[in-house]
């Protein structure tokens, strides 16, 4: 059984071919060829938190592959009864293959991982992990700019709350990348990560300067502030829109740095950055599609050709 629940589940190796295998996948992403290598298998999409790219990208990729999709939402399932996330996962045991999972709380997709024998995927357990986000964010720098050691990737906003920026800071480091970390003092990185983050030996720098740190940089990582995840409403309102990005701040970027960001953006980035040729966000969104196809065969067991035609 082949879960990803953290990045860790996953060695340098793993990463790198699941990173060529999506590459060859992005004919079959855009419907260009038909590739119908998970025909007959049945994917469970387990949310019970919000989401527009991650559920739609999974369910394209399954799609996509010839299988079949169950959409699964806390909202008009017996869940609202009071169904246990356990007795849930128990049931979806006997209807899918493989299930993908979103749920408010940190750890729950280990739960489901550990009670159940079909892989799974997490997709965001709170603030904790999203590892399927991070791989199609390693194939968006990789597609830009050819590698990532020696890069400088800006991480900026929510590092407190944003499970996103906890998986990929954690991948990065692992293929060499340089990271600053740009955050108001409220939102930080968590002090555990950034100290795991050192100690292997990276180079992590800590700002609340986004201006400062953009000529420096090889990718810009924004993320929104989440105002889901705060306990106080007026602690959100004293840091909501620190951040943004135009493309008139590009003026000193240099010519080959990319924006990036997981989306829904909510003011971090001005809509005139999206004709620029730094905007690399909506292609990140789409690449979410041959990433997880990548994901999906993977932990199905099925061998992705080595010519895709």
């Amino acid at each position: 059984m082949s879960d990803v629940v953290t990045m860790d589940d996953l060695s340098n190796e793993e990463i790198l071919s699941i990173l060529d295998d999506s590459k060859r996948l992005i004919p079959v992403a855009r419907g260009d060829v038909h590739l119908p290598l998970l025909e007959g298998k049945v994917l469970a999409n387990m949310f019970y938190e919000n989401s527009t790219r991650t559920r739609m990208s999974f369910e394209t990729a399954m799609k996509r592959l010839g299988g079949s999709v169950l959409n699964f939402t806390s909202v008009g399932t017996s869940v609202a009864k009071g169904e246990t996330l356990y007795d849930t996962m128990q049931m979806i045991d006997g209807y899918a293959d493989i299930a993908v999972i979103r749920h408010p709380r940190q750890g729950a997709a280990q739960y489901s991982a550990d009670a159940v024998d079909i892989p799974i995927l997490n997709a965001g357990d709170g603030a904790g992990n999203h590892p399927t986000q991070t791989m199609l964010d390693l194939f968006t720098i990789m597609e830009a700019h050819g590698k990532i050691q020696g890069l400088n990737v800006v991480l900026v906003g929510d590092l407190r709350y944003g499970r996103t920026v906890h998986s990929l800071s954690h991948a990065l480091i692992r293929f060499g990348a340089r990271l600053t970390l740009v955050s108001p003092e409220t939102l930080t990185m968590p002090d555990e990560i950034v100290r795991d983050l050192r100690s292997t030996g990276a180079e992590i720098s800590e700002s609340s300067d986004l201006s400062g740190s953009i000529p420096d940089a090889d990718v810009i990582y924004m993320t929104r502030i989440q105002k889901e995840r705060f306990p106080d409403e007026d602690e959100y309102t004293k840091v909501a829109g620190i951040y943004t990005l135009g493309s008139k701040d590009m003026h000193g970027a240099k010519d080959e740095m990319i924006v990036m960001h997981p989306l829904p953006r909510v003011g971090e980035l001005h809509p005139s950055l999206d004709s620029t040729p730094h905007a690399r966000y909506f292609q990140q969104a789409f690449n979410g599609v041959p990433t997880r196809m990548a994901l999906l065969c993977r932990g199905l067991g099925v061998t992705i050709p080595k010519e895709v035609k």
